[in-house]
């Protein structure tokens, strides 16, 4: 598997890339795929978040568990799938809340790109899946690099609004500086949670820290 990530990552976490256990997590990458597994998402879509959302331009992280393994869904970003493919459950839930708090109609597309090239970090702290099997990557050592991830974003940048949904994500919260970041916690979206994450106005919440530090709120409009 080839890292291909964008410059200021590369940057950062260059130290993470030459250490035993990534080595560790390519080669059962490798073997899956020998293997004749179906791995989602493809190659060149493993590191997408990072290439949509350069470390220098990241002002937002939204923290995810591992992708999406049905056909034609995951894309490397969290709780995002590719055009052309119905939003799941969680998504619609989150457009359902955006809407409530913010006045804004859910797209069409269950894409959530447009949220990446503002700033927002959407991060999985699994970075592959076999299809049709959730978590099936869940030993394969990606949290050690998400984790590490998490604590070079902590450590060399300031201001950065975590969003963490459910206990998967709320339990990162041992990564984060909260002196210097700022860190918004609700249920998870998924149905599962019942109607618990309807209410938790994330979305406005996020755009007004972001304005109090004089920067550029989110447009969480993804419609055409």
């Amino acid at each position: 598997m080839e890292v291909q990530i964008e410059q200021s990552w590369q940057r950062i976490l260059q130290s993470e890339f030459d250490k035993p256990y990534f080595e560790k997590i390519t080669d059962f990458v490798k073997s899956e795929i020998r293997a004749g597994k179906t791995i989602f998402p493809s190659g060149k879509l493993i590191f997408n978040a990072f290439e949509k959302t350069p470390f220098d331009k990241l002002k937002v992280v939204i923290l995810g568990q591992d992708p999406y393994h049905g056909a034609g869904q995951a894309h490397g970003l969290c709780f995002s799938v590719q055009r052309g493919i119905k939003p799941p459950p969680s998504l619609i839930n989150i457009y359902r809340e955006i809407e409530n708090d913010i006045g804004v109609t859910p797209p069409n597309h269950g894409c959530l790109e447009k949220w990446t090239q503002q700033g927002v970090f959407m991060l999985n702290s699994i970075l592959t899946v076999r299809a049709n099997e959730a978590a099936s990557h869940s030993k394969a050592g990606w949290e050690t690099f998400t984790d590490a991830v998490i604590c070079k974003i902590s450590e060399n940048k300031s201001g950065i609004v975590f969003l963490l949904w459910g206990n998967f994500a709320r339990s990162k919260k041992v990564l984060i500086d909260t002196q210097k970041h700022f860190i918004l916690e609700a249920a998870h979206p998924s149905p599962l949670a019942g109607n618990a994450f309807s209410g938790c106005r994330h979305f406005s919440q996020t755009n007004a820290l972001l304005e109090k530090q004089g920067f550029q709120p989110i447009d969480w409009d993804l419609k055409d």
